[in-house]
């Protein structure tokens, strides 16, 4: 779930939906966006840090993000 929601942020914030670039450039705007996505745009839930600043510190983060209760059935499956 937190890949799809990467990808969907990286999708909707850089305009790669679609692309009329021909695959090589449409690979280079991926990777610039990924780049972008870690290394420039601060994340609330990393206190307002980037990715990668937020991995290269040594104390822990305030945690920001939410904690999914998970539902199991009786087979032990998610639903």
């Amino acid at each position: 779930a937190l890949a799809e929601r990467v990808n969907g942020i990286i999708k909707k914030e850089f305009n790669l939906y679609t692309s009329a670039l021909g695959f090589e450039q449409t690979k280079r705007q991926v990777n610039a966006s990924i780049l972008s996505y870690n290394q420039l745009r601060p994340h609330a839930s990393c206190d307002y840090l980037t990715p990668h600043q937020a991995h290269l510190k040594s104390e822990q983060l305030k945690k920001r993000w939410k904690k999914y209760n998970r539902k199991f059935n009786d087979e032990k499956t998610m639903v």
